[in-house]
């Protein structure tokens, strides 16, 4: 026999497998001698070449591209722009010798040169588009004098496109005639195409946000063009508006959004049609499940789904836009259709998804990180997720730069993230430790677990807790998610037809959708839902880091459970006692001098007078939560009763107050709304309790209690005239000085700064802030500056409609040093003079 013969060895069969797991050999010549380098191929290996840089540039985008001036931001898109040429040259240069090109061990070093040089040619170059983009259409929405009007809070006539569905923020009873429910305040947001103001009509191309009051506001749809007269008001650094807008006429609809989206208006109206039968909680899941039409979800329900980590699933989302692809690409499968046909298809599914669906912002989205979710869980593209979800973010970003300051958008980029990374390997480990038959469930569980754990970070700043159901709750809701949307949607497409067959096959979604319900009713009502942990950005990085220890050194703790579980469990027994709340054993604590009451989305605080008497300034919106907080307290007198302005989250729960003796009661003197004043000046007639107004340089003394009045001097008619009358004062409880703002917006803040300059030789010493309107964005940052003290309170209510408080006002106290308590977080939170200190604590 000539020649070799080729290895029939085990070791020389496992060579060739290696060998050819490698891949091919790349041989360099040179004048001497052959070089043979084998490549490996890295099959399990992250591909972040794209991502870095996209995680890396984001920021800047959000901070520098979408504050700084115009001008800064498109020079540094350019020099961004001259660094990735200048880096891509030198990184494509070849190392040449003369004997030819060497790219052998001896040269690693240049090799990662090269690397290092054409990563930061990729990292510049996507923070030049960014950059360019933000830019870019910067100037376009600053073009014409709407910032400039806003700033100078003038009256315009408006020419705009309804850019987005309302929202609703109120449902309260400011205003009303009879103390009941008010017209419906809605937030829309407007692409303004002509302003007219001062003489003269320009065309413009910019977003203005409405606040508008009546069913008029309440009732528009997406894409409606309307006109309207409004007070303009100037935006927030950063923001996605120009300016914020107040009606001052009627709203006028010009047009309507067309033939196209009047029809997908149709299919929404259809659908909601087949789904009146069904079971309220089925009634509103199916519509919200399906195309985000939360119209008719019942509001316990809503609130369940929000404590439980649940609201995604209401909400058009990247898992429903999975969902319906899988299902398309399913039943493309079912009836045979070649598979090159099938993109197509699902990209015609997908787009008549976000027809239906309104192609707002977060609807564009999610259909994007949808497709991203669908190319994860395809067992074929798997490698390719992260750079397309890289692509997919640059793709977004580019067309609304704005979405980098979104937290939506970052809880979806972040989800998708768990999906491509965590899910795949979670999901095979599950699915190993259960039995033969379950198996198949393991990437079902994996999904909703890898979620929330990487999306806790971000979603700590919204609610300053991190929620112990959520993942049970995803968990147990994940079987129904899928039936659910599958089944609703050929409801959906069903209806287009026959309403009455739809109606039929909609009993097969509301099954499901019921599960989903009791789902969250049952986990939000489990003990130690939640776990406090704070809403600063510190908090956010504490997690953050946590969770990437826990994930790294979870395989080497569970290999060591195994074999030491006595060590296991004294280590969860200690962690357990440390991490256990601990809480005040008696209510009030000693030493206490302000209780802030929990009493939902209003205001009610009460002052320590000695002997069970107490000064009570406002009551809340209803009497139960204020009698809870008397009683809880031992109050068995009232010395003092103030009522800083008469709007209902202030007033509503007076008659608890005077369920105990009162001797007087003071008010702002701006009677309005009127039907509150007189509400209040009858329970005040009928309690034979004096009645009367509080002004601007008065004082007050009642008994250890003295106070000054700042605040109203007159009338303000700019803004919210109730709110600008709110009574200012600063409190004295022995030797603790505490500033009552009420509920102020900027208009009076400043006129206080004005006539009073918060001289210390008049204001004295303030230690404690009780931040006006409840954490409103509408404020004036000079008022905390002239604050000696570090320590403030908010009163607001949880999951309240108004985004109380604007994460721009928790950003502003935390900038400056503020300890900041709320309500919505801690309940009852009392001040309390320890010795020297001032300090407060939740009950």
């Amino acid at each position: 026999m000539t020649g070799e013969s080729r290895p029939t060895s085990r070791t020389g069969r496992a060579a060739e497998r290696e060998q050819a797991l490698r891949g091919p050999s790349l041989v360099v010549l040179t004048g001497r001698e052959t070089i043979r380098r084998v490549r490996p191929r890295s099959v399990r290996r992250l591909d972040l070449r794209l991502l870095v840089p996209v995680v890396l540039a984001w920021p800047v985008l959000a901070f520098v591209g979408l504050v700084a001036p115009v001008w800064l931001v498109a020079t540094g898109a350019v020099v961004a722009l001259a660094v990735a040429a200048l880096a891509a040259v030198a990184g494509a240069a070849p190392l040449s010798t003369p004997g030819g090109v060497v790219a052998g061990s001896s040269h690693r070093p240049r090799a990662t040169g090269a690397s290092g040089l054409r990563a930061t040619a990729v990292a510049c170059a996507v923070l030049a588009l960014l950059l360019a983009s933000a830019a870019g259409q910067r100037a376009v929405r600053s073009a014409g004098p709407l910032a400039e009007l806003g700033g100078q809070r003038a009256v315009a006539t408006l020419r705009a496109v309804v850019a987005a569905e309302p929202r609703p923020v109120q449902g309260g009873r400011h205003g009303s005639e009879d103390g009941k429910a008010a017209a419906p305040v809605s937030v829309v947001r407007l692409d303004v195409t002509w302003v007219v103001a001062r003489g003269r009509t320009t065309a413009v191309s910019s977003p203005v946000l409405v606040i508008g009051q009546g069913a008029q506001w309440a009732a528009l749809h997406w894409h409606d063009e309307v006109e309207t007269v409004v007070r303009l008001g100037p935006a927030e650094a950063g923001d996605d508006v120009v300016a914020v807008a107040t009606p001052k006429g009627d709203l006028r609809v010009v047009a309507g959004p067309g033939p196209v989206f009047d029809a997908a208006d149709s299919v929404r109206a259809r659908l909601r049609a087949a789904t009146e039968s069904l079971w309220p909680d089925a009634r509103g899941l199916v519509p919200a499940l399906v195309v985000g039409d939360t119209s008719r979800t019942p509001s316990d329900l809503t609130l369940a789904m929000l404590q439980t980590g649940l609201s995604h699933l209401s909400a058009v989302s990247g898992s429903n836009v999975t969902f319906v692809l899988a299902a398309v690409l399913w039943l493309c499968g079912l009836v045979g259709l070649r598979r090159r046909w099938r993109p197509p298809v699902a990209a015609l599914a997908l787009l008549g998804f976000v027809v239906l669906a309104r192609p707002e912002p977060s609807v564009v989205r999610a259909a994007v990180m949808g497709l991203v979710g669908l190319l994860a869980l395809s067992t074929s593209r798997r490698r390719a997720g992260l750079p397309a979800l890289a692509g997919a973010i640059v793709v977004l970003l580019l067309w609304d730069p704005w979405l980098s300051r979104s937290y939506g958008f970052a809880l979806s980029t972040i989800a998708t993230l768990g999906l491509l990374v965590l899910a795949g390997p979670w999901g095979r480990a599950i699915a190993r430790r259960l039995p033969g038959p379950l198996r198949p469930l393991g990437p079902v569980l994996a999904i909703p677990v890898a979620a929330q754990v990487v999306c806790a970070p971000v979603v700590v700043p919204l609610q300053g807790s991190v929620s112990l159901v959520a993942v049970l709750a995803n968990l147990l809701a994940a079987p129904f998610v899928a039936p659910t949307t599958v089944v609703g949607v050929a409801v959906g497409l069903l209806s287009v037809v026959w309403v009455t067959g739809a109606g039929w096959l909609a009993w097969g979604a509301a099954v499901p959708a019921q599960g989903i319900a009791a789902v969250a009713r049952w986990c939000a009502g489990l003990p130690f839902g939640s776990l406090d942990w704070g809403d600063s950005a510190a908090a956010a990085v504490l997690l953050a880091l946590l969770t990437v220890g826990v994930l790294l050194t979870a395989p080497w703790a569970w290999h060591r459970t195994r074999h030491r579980p006595t060590v296991a469990v004294a280590v969860v027994v200690l962690a357990s006692g440390l991490g256990a709340p601990t809480a005040v054993l008696a209510w009030p604590p000693p030493g206490w001098v302000l209780i802030a009451c929990d009493v939902g989305q209003g205001d009610g605080l009460v002052a320590d007078n000695g002997g069970g008497h107490v000064v009570v300034v406002d009551a809340g919106p209803e009497p139960e939560p204020m009698r809870a907080c008397l009683d809880r307290i031992g109050a068995t007198a009232v010395d003092l009763v103030v009522l800083t302005h008469y709007h209902a989250d202030h007033v509503g729960g007076l008659a608890a107050v005077l369920e105990r003796p009162v001797a007087e009661i003071r008010a702002s003197p701006v009677l309005d709304p009127p039907a509150e004043a007189a509400r209040v000046s009858r329970l005040a007639v009928a309690g034979r309790i004096p009645l009367a107004e509080l002004r601007a340089g008065e004082s007050l003394t009642v008994g250890g209690i003295s106070a000054d009045v700042w605040w109203p001097a007159r009338r303000i008619e700019a803004g919210s005239v109730p709110n600008n009358g709110s009574v200012v004062m600063t409190m004295r409880v022995r030797g603790v000085n505490i500033l009552l703002a009420g509920d102020i917006e900027r208009e009076a803040a400043g006129q206080v700064l004005h006539e009073t300059q918060l001289d210390p030789q008049r204001w004295g010493r303030i230690d404690v802030l009780k931040v006006a309107h409840h954490g409103s964005s509408n404020r004036d940052d000079r008022l905390l500056d002239r604050v000696d003290g570090r320590l403030a309170l908010i009163s607001v209510g949880a999951d309240n409609d108004y985004g109380h408080p604007a994460p721009a006002t928790m950003k502003a106290l935390q900038d400056r040093g503020f300890e900041v308590h709320r309500t919505d977080l801690e309940g009852d939170v009392a001040v309390i003079a320890d010795g020297g200190e001032v300090r407060a604590v939740g009950r």
